[in-house]
């Protein structure tokens, strides 16, 4: 049956730079022809695939791994270990093996520390693999005392951590890929699921309270109500469409055409991503970052984020992060926008899918 798809109104979301990824120094082949890691090839992968085994050697190496990422240009996972006999492991299963300082406890324990010394809005932080480091994030709203007080405590950790500082503002983009309304608000479609046997589609929490009423058009009919909305803590909601007409799996690309969704998937570290918003449409980037804590100015707390280089505005909340037919995330909030550049933060679908027990339709 055909869809109704969402208005063609849609909204941006902001984002930032791109990160580099090839880190100087490693080489995927030894030019000692007598060193044991000539023994083992690195995989080309794509980045599903990167993600699956970084999943796999987590479990395996327990406590010796330290974190991953993917490297876009070499195709290739790269893990970060705390021992050489870790790193063995690593090289036997087809990933560039990386030595580095902190374990992810250690890690862990700096982000406790900023939890419990440093929780200011306008703030943010998340473990980046690539540094090995955690990377604290401070808005243009953090001056004053409230700088002081977080530079203490970034400089207490050490080399656990590192201040960055945004021209942006940390906020959530409601003013809420296809337009939704509800009471004057706007926000976007993030994809449309099956619950029960039944058409919903998920969005972003900070858009709209459980019970809400939402169309596809500013005044227009109610095309669904909200019955479940999270935020925050976590950034998800649960729209449960009118009526029993399936709605295809499938995001606006607002060139005429559409991206199919098959599946959904886990964000990892150097993924290309796209994002489609009903305020500045689609826009990409990668991944810079995961389980991100984030301090909106409001007050408002949201942990376990991705956070991306993708740039998105006010509006584009709830909107679509994916990677070719795979949803990774909706739309939470950020910094800067599409001219400007600034962090953009999303909610992985994986963890809203569990948590309403539904799937990508």
């Amino acid at each position: 049956m055909k869809h109704r798809r969402i208005t063609r109104r849609r909204t941006a979301v902001a984002g930032g730079a791109v990160a580099a990824l090839v880190i100087a120094g490693i080489s995927f082949q030894s030019a000692n022809a007598t060193d044991s890691t000539d023994r083992f090839s690195v995989k080309a992968l794509t980045a599903p695939a990167a993600g699956t085994l970084a999943l796999s050697l987590k479990a395996d190496l327990g406590a010796s791994e330290a974190g991953a990422y993917y490297d876009a240009a070499a195709k290739a996972l790269v893990v970060n270990v705390v021992s050489e006999d870790a790193a063995r492991s690593v090289r036997e299963a087809g990933a560039e093996a990386r030595v580095v300082e902190h374990t992810l406890a250690e890690l862990t324990g700096a982000r406790q520390t900023l939890t419990e010394r440093a929780t200011i809005p306008g703030t943010a932080w998340a473990t980046d693999p690539v540094t090995n480091k955690v990377v604290v994030t401070a808005d243009r709203t953090v001056s004053g005392a409230r700088l002081t007080q977080l530079r203490q405590v970034v400089q207490s950790l050490g080399s656990k951590a590192e201040l960055k500082r945004t021209a942006g503002e940390f906020k959530p983009f409601a003013a809420g890929g296809d337009a939704i309304h509800s009471g004057g608000g706007r926000c976007s479609l993030g994809f449309n699921v099956v619950k029960g046997g039944e058409p919903h589609f998920i969005t972003a929490g900070h858009c709209g309270e459980t019970g809400s009423e939402w169309s596809d058009s500013a005044g227009g009919a109610a095309i669904g109500s909200m019955v479940d909305s999270q935020f925050p803590g976590n950034d998800f909601a649960l729209v449960k469409y009118s009526g029993d007409t399936p709605h295809p799996s499938e995001v606006n690309l607002y060139d005429g055409s559409a991206q199919p969704i098959t599946k959904a998937g886990d964000a990892t570290v150097g993924m290309k991503v796209r994002r489609s918003g009903s305020t500045t449409q689609v826009h990409e980037g990668e991944v810079t970052g995961l389980d991100a804590t984030v301090n909106y100015g409001n007050g408002d707390v949201v942990e376990g984020l991705i956070q991306t280089s993708v740039c998105a505005e006010p509006g584009d909340s709830g909107g679509s992060l994916f990677a070719g037919d795979t949803a990774i995330g909706l739309t939470s909030g950020g910094s800067g926008n599409c001219s400007s550049g600034g962090e953009t933060f999303f909610q992985p679908v994986t963890e809203a899918l569990s948590t309403f027990g539904a799937e990508i339709g």
